[in-house]
């Protein structure tokens, strides 16, 4: 993936309201902060792209791009509850349920 910047740690900051953008601070090794928004970024780890997006309810989505030959799949559901608190659900899902039917595959993307 183009346009990952290398040596920089990831921070997010997020707004919890209907809005599909992610406000972004990118923050060097020496300090120096960049911010930005997109509406959905990926971390490259461990080979994987772990894809960070909201889910059009307030919650943040957590995924793990689908690879042929992936049975499954795992998202992560990150919920305000309240000041300082949020609740994180872990959804596993079938990688092909549908997929022959009707041309769509689940991914990190899929809004439900």
């Amino acid at each position: 993936m183009s346009g990952i910047v290398p040596m920089h740690d990831f921070l997010y900051r997020e707004h919890f309201h209907m809005s599909d953008a992610l406000q972004l601070i990118l923050e060097d090794t020496d300090g120096t902060q960049l911010e930005t928004s997109c509406t959905r970024v990926a971390v490259i780890w461990q080979g994987k792209e772990l894809w960070i997006q909201q889910d059009g309810r307030g919650q943040l989505l957590i995924g793990v791009d689908v690879e042929e030959g992936d049975a499954e799949y795992a998202n992560l559901l990150l919920r305000p509850l309240a000041t300082n608190l949020v609740s994180l659900q872990l959804e596993m899902e079938p990688a092909d349920i549908g997929a022959e039917e009707d041309g769509h595959v689940h991914g990190p993307d899929c809004n439900h």
